[in-house]
């Protein structure tokens, strides 16, 4: 089967549910578009790649990236490779230096990593056959607005650290910390009421 290369388009909410975003994906050299539904986590991944935003603390998608940089693994590109039940599977195709790997993906994730290595994107033409579709250029201007105006943005803050917290906060959050089985935060926590009864 024939690969087409796609680019992202636009970002914008999508019109078949109000808690989704739509990546639109266009066709080099084509006119039709490809929109795939994500869920709002990835949306925002995807638009702090593409606006080169620094957030305070790594994303999942830039953890990843960081780990197979580490590595010496490089992303070479992504594949929309199946449509199935109007779910679209992809792949990303690595090489680590001596043999190609694929390793399965979710779709919003597998294009939030080939935005931040700027990689290229694919679907087979039977995927484009069934899934792409041509927008009036009324429509497409109508996305292009939309995506610009309800991209979701990050709210970058800084984190409050435990030594801000009063006595009861930090019992409150110890409390919830041990309920979600994060031992490591408890400890955190446990440690900085110490310091207070010591004091």
């Amino acid at each position: 089967m024939r690969k087409i290369e796609l680019d992202v388009v636009a970002l914008t909410h999508s019109v078949t549910s109000s808690h989704n975003y739509a990546v639109i994906l266009g066709e080099v050299g084509g006119e039709r578009k490809l929109p795939v539904v994500i869920g709002g986590f990835e949306a925002q991944a995807i638009a702090v790649a593409m606006e080169s935003m620094i957030p305070n603390r790594p994303l999942t998608h830039d953890l990843f990236k960081n780990t197979i940089d580490a590595f010496g693994i490089e992303l070479k590109e992504v594949v929309i490779n199946n449509l199935l039940d109007g779910i679209f599977y992809a792949q990303l195709i690595c090489w680590d230096g001596k043999r190609e790997v694929v390793i399965d993906s979710r779709t919003s994730d597998s294009i939030a990593m080939a935005v931040r290595y700027n990689c290229p994107i694919f679907t087979l033409d039977n995927i484009m056959d069934e899934a792409g579709m041509l927008l009036d250029p009324e429509e497409e201007k109508k996305i292009s607005l939309e995506s610009k105006a309800k991209t979701p943005k990050p709210t970058p803050k800084k984190a409050k650290t435990f030594a801000e917290y009063s006595v009861k906060e930090l019992n409150d959050l110890l409390t919830k910390v041990l309920e979600n089985e994060d031992y490591e935060k408890a400890a955190k926590i446990r440690d900085e009421l110490n310091k207070r009864n010591d004091n």
